[in-house]
């Protein structure tokens, strides 16, 4: 069996620097949303803490930017010239990163608002419910094109997203639930994606046997979408309690397949 994955357990800016520039066709980043303030959430019905952990505690907004400024920096070394960067946050963390990625150099393509129809609702019923998070979509190289698979994305089966309408282009409002109960399987991360999320985002930007980044892995969903349809991950991630639940993921994606 060929073992298209490989995990690290680090900060990602000391393993990106042991990794050769312009590597990696696509990169998928999910950064700390740094929102750990001591608020509630809803979670199964319930009042919860909003807390995450420690890595996710907002450092102030001027070192939260360096923050995010840094890794992208580290990110578009290893990236190559016609490759892609795409970044998921909320409000706590996405201008910060879109203004690192002007700042950059990066080329913004689109940003796509990620609709949740099953969003928790406000507990403290003071704000609107949240119910979306937004992803920039960026190549490292403005000169030089990029991988978009229009004709997937158009006429691909997307039926789970009520605003897609067959054969018809894809649009920048994506409608797609929650992680479902059995991508839990062995565990969860509090900020997990669902997985037809990072396929839709796979799909549209690579091709097989390209070879994906995901410096902030969680529980390992972009190398399991990456697997299941034969493209190569390389994961990063600093608590070793997700780096576990990541390893026996894959391989259960491996042994699937």
């Amino acid at each position: 069996m060929i073992k298209n994955y490989r995990l690290y357990c680090g900060d990602c800016l000391n393993i990106l620097k042991q990794i050769p520039e312009n590597t990696f066709d696509m990169i998928f980043a999910d950064p700390p949303y740094m929102l750990s303030n001591g608020g509630i959430t809803c979670q199964n019905g319930k009042i919860a803490s909003v807390n995450k952990g420690k890595w996710d505690e907002s450092l102030g907004v001027e070192a939260n930017f360096d923050f995010h400024k840094n890794w992208l920096v580290a990110c578009k070394r290893v990236l190559k010239s016609n490759g892609s960067l795409w970044v998921s946050g909320t409000y706590h963390s996405i201008y910060s990163c879109g203004f690192a990625i002007q700042l950059l150099g990066y080329h913004i393509l689109n940003d796509i608002a990620w609709f949740k129809p099953n969003a928790s609702p406000n507990m403290s019923c003071r704000y609107f419910t949240a119910s979306h998070e937004t992803l920039i979509w960026a190549r490292k190289d403005k000169k030089v094109p990029h991988t978009f698979n229009y004709n997937i994305m158009k006429n691909g089966d997307f039926s789970s997203d009520f605003i897609k309408k067959p054969n018809t282009q894809m649009r920048s409002v994506w409608a797609i639930g929650t992680p479902k109960a059995n991508e839990k399987t062995f565990g969860k991360h509090p900020t997990q994606k669902p997985l037809a999320l990072l396929e839709r985002i796979i799909l549209a930007s690579t091709n097989e046997g390209d070879l994906i980044l995901d410096p902030f892995m969680g529980s390992g969903t972009t190398g399991a979408a990456a697997l299941k349809h034969n493209r190569k991950f390389i994961g990063i991630e600093k608590e070793k309690e997700f780096i576990e639940i990541a390893e026996q993921r894959l391989q259960n994606c491996l042994n699937k397949l």
